[in-house]
């Protein structure tokens, strides 16, 4: 076990899951469904469970994508690793303390941290027409696109971090990382599906703690930015 890359990869990956985008993004996809299924809770699992599966494959093939990026500069890489490492490290930093800044000047649609605000009714557009597990499936893919700008950063860092162990080395490490990442939105399906919470609260709860999400976020990949940087991991 690389316990190193362990550390790095985790870090990044837990600070990408409580992004508030993901969240709010899901919530959408569930009242969808229920509002179609009003009286079928099972349309609400399978539904939320085909488009996390969607939000999964689709992140593990942009994972794979700049894996292909960055060992196409393999050569340049090895010859500036140092400098490279350590622009991810900065790049961390810089994501971090942009979420940590939403905590106090809090601003939807904040460059980096949140969906763009332009994207939003396109997103919601493309939501409203999910009625079945087959449609939350195909839509989940289209709809990593407007998450992208919100959750990308930590993410192109991991896959530079990972970039030298090839493609076969590093899927292990995306695989890991994106079922960190999509966790808090399977825990959510279960949580509506089962009556252990409604939709509202949960959506409610993410408006009441959005600036905590954006800390918690800043506050992991800061830390890890600055123990790459340091060299402590």
């Amino acid at each position: 076990m690389d316990w190193t890359a362990f550390i790095k990869i985790t870090s990044l990956a837990l600070a990408d899951s409580v992004n508030p985008c993901e969240l709010a993004i899901l919530v959408m996809v569930l009242v969808t469904i229920m509002t179609h299924n009003p009286e079928k809770r099972s349309k609400v699992l399978y539904g939320g469970i085909a488009f996390v599966s969607a939000v999964y494959l689709a992140y593990l093939f942009y994972g794979i994508v700049l894996i292909q990026l960055f060992k196409s500069l393999t050569v340049w890489m090895r010859t500036y690793s140092h400098l490279v490492y350590n622009s991810l490290a900065i790049l961390a930093m810089i994501i971090g303390a942009l979420n940590i800044k939403d905590y106090f000047m809090y601003k939807p649609g904040s460059i980096a941290t949140e969906m763009p605000l332009f994207m939003r009714p396109m997103a919601k557009k493309s939501i409203n027409g999910i009625t079945s597990a087959k449609g939350a499936f195909f839509i989940g893919f289209i709809v990593t696109l407007f998450l992208l700008p919100c959750t990308m950063g930590p993410y192109i860092v991991a896959s530079g971090l990972l970039a030298e162990k090839g493609t076969l080395g590093s899927l292990p490490w995306l695989l890991y990382y994106n079922l960190i990442f999509v966790f808090p939105m399977i825990l959510v399906v279960g949580l509506v599906t089962y009556g252990f919470a409604k939709i509202d609260d949960v959506a409610g709860w993410k408006e009441r703690n959005i600036r905590r999400l954006h800390l918690t976020a800043g506050i992991l990949l800061f830390l890890t930015g600055l123990a790459i940087l340091l060299k402590l991991i």
